[in-house]
Formats: C-alpha cells, structure tokens, sequence
C-alpha cells in the first residue's frame, strides 16, 4: 500500500534474500517465448487471485478461497496471522489482546502489532481487522485512511462522506 519505490525496492530485496534467488517470470527458458510465460500453475492461481481481489472491492466477495503459503513467515507471527484468516470473518474486527489470547500468549498484544506488520498478504489476510480493545481503529502499515476504507467496505464503519 503507497509503497515508494524504495520501500518496494526494499521488499523485493528482503524476499530475495531469504527465498535465495531473483525474482523471474518463470523457470529458465532457452527461448524468449518461454521465458516469457508463467512457472506452471501459477498464471491461473494469480488469476484467480486478481478476480476474488477485484471481487472484494467491488463489494460481491466476502471470503477469500485461495490458497496461502505461509512459508515467508514463522512462529507468533504466523499463528498470529493463520487465527485472524481462519476466524476474523469479512465485517467484523478484533482487538489485538483478543487475537494475543486466541493464540496462546496472554499480554502479547503489542506483539500482535507486530505481526500485524509482517503480513505478506494483507486484505486477504486481513490485518485491518485488528482495531484497539479501547475502540481506536490501532494501525495499519498502508495507513490508516486505508484501513478505514476497507472497514468502511466491510460495513464496520460508515463510508466516508466525500
């Protein structure tokens, strides 16, 4: 979200440095044509990516089917993340001390924060739902006019007037 493009520079780098390779359109190739398609599977999962992403913002998707790989993130973080896909449904929100003790970890709600932060998928794992137990909208790292747009999307709060 409003990523500049050192900060999206940055993220290719980091994934780079732990997936252990460069970012490509697909396997090798000995021909321009082949290099230029997709890895085997993967056009039609981004494809079906891009309509239930289209679908959510046209207000007709409420629950995304695809299927996530976790392996980009590990441990707190990923439970954290996993609980909040599973069982934080579209128009709802949750507060931070609540998704710390749906896992497991009493007091770990700046934690939660945190995780929230490392989300490699956000909207489909929606870290926006994730408000403070106070009643404050709490965070969010595509700032928080984004965040109150898609509660706004959701139905949890009322749209913007201009």
């Amino acid at each position: 979200f409003h990523a500049t493009e050192k900060t999206a520079a940055e993220a290719v780098a980091r994934l780079t440095r732990r997936l252990g390779a460069e970012p490509t359109a697909g396997p090798p190739a000995s021909s321009a044509a082949a290099a230029a398609r997709p890895a085997p599977g993967c056009a039609e999962h981004l494809a079906a990516g891009i309509r239930q992403v289209e679908s959510y913002f046209a207000g007709e998707t409420t629950a995304f089917t695809l299927p996530l790989d976790w392996s980009l993130i590990t441990g707190f973080n990923r439970r954290v993340l996993r609980e909040l896909a599973a069982h934080v449904p579209y128009g709802t929100v949750v507060g931070y001390q609540d998704l710390a003790d749906r896992v497991g970890e009493p007091g770990a709600a700046r934690a939660v924060g945190v995780a929230m932060g490392s989300n490699p998928l956000p909207v489909v794992v929606p870290c926006h739902r994730v408000v403070e137990s106070g009643g404050g909208i709490g965070g969010f790292g595509g700032g928080l006019e984004t965040k109150r747009a898609l509660l706004a999307l959701e139905g949890v709060l009322p749209q913007p007037l201009f």
